[in-house]
């Protein structure tokens, strides 16, 4: 398993991949599998704005178009001063493959904070409730 730091070195690193023409606001993101694989993500705007994608749901999604399905952490960071937590949609399609997720949502300057997707999302609908 990857450092809480590690982690958000992997996403810093993202940043300068963004594609954010539109809120030039720069995210990047890597999420854990459970055996240690380690996928990245940035955001990526589009001129009809509704088409953009978070760095968490790319990364996600990049993950799970090669097969895992299971996480243990995230981190996400942006170039702002302020934690970079994830957006709503970004929470739900956590929440769908790990309830339990530990999500650390980091500063520009490396500091940090965490909590669980669970309490981000709290009465989460997941699959268990079709």
């Amino acid at each position: 398993m990857h450092s809480e730091r590690q982690l958000i070195e992997f996403a810093k690193e993202m940043l300068t991949k963004a594609y954010c023409p539109y809120s030039h606001f720069p995210v990047g993101a890597a999420i854990e599998c459970s055996d240690g694989t380690v996928y990245t993500g940035c955001n990526i705007e589009n001129a009809s704005y509704g088409a953009s994608i978070c760095a968490e749901r790319t990364a996600l999604v990049k993950a799970v178009s090669e097969g895992h399905k299971d996480f243990v952490q995230i981190a996400i960071i942006s170039n702002s001063s302020d934690c970079c937590w994830p957006c709503g949609i970004c929470r739900q399609m956590l929440y769908e493959f790990a309830p339990d997720l530990t999500v650390i949502a980091a500063r520009c300057d490396g500091s940090y904070q965490k909590s669980s997707i669970s309490d981000l999302l709290s009465h989460g609908f997941g699959p268990d409730m079709l």
